[in-house]
């Protein structure tokens, strides 16, 4: 698998981007990272990078197999997707998701045994 950041990644779906922005730099110590479209941000508080995506994201898009929408996941960051991608298929690992394209990237999702979504995302360049 792809090198480690030093950060982990959580992908909070909101209501209304702007709001959560505020309420987590104004409330609880976040810092703002980036807030490149109206429909996603992130904020940082030490090493947690929270993403914040609204309805519009990607991250937001109705996952199949009635997970819901989008659902609240952890995220990996990784340099080659698809790579990542042939390596655990090739392990017998199933995905609960296409690929799917945003402005910020490109991002699968994969289910652990219990069901909870992990994000595997390679940032656009």
């Amino acid at each position: 698998m792809n090198t480690p950041s030093r950060s982990a990644s959580v992908r909070y779906l909101v209501d209304d981007v702007q709001e959560a922005i505020d309420f987590y730099t104004g409330h609880l110590g976040f810092t703002l990272r980036s807030h490149p479209a109206p429909a996603f941000a992130d904020v940082t508080r030490g090493p947690l990078r929270l993403l914040l995506s609204g309805p519009a994201s990607s991250g937001a898009r109705v996952t199949p197999g009635g997970l819901g929408a989008g659902g609240n996941r952890i995220h990996l960051v990784l340099d080659d997707l698809d790579s990542e991608i042939d390596r655990l298929r090739g392990a017998g690992l199933t995905f609960v998701s296409d690929v799917v394209s945003g402005p910020g990237g490109r991002q699968i999702l994969l289910a652990d045994p219990a069901g909870n979504l992990v994000e595997l995302f390679e940032p656009a360049r």
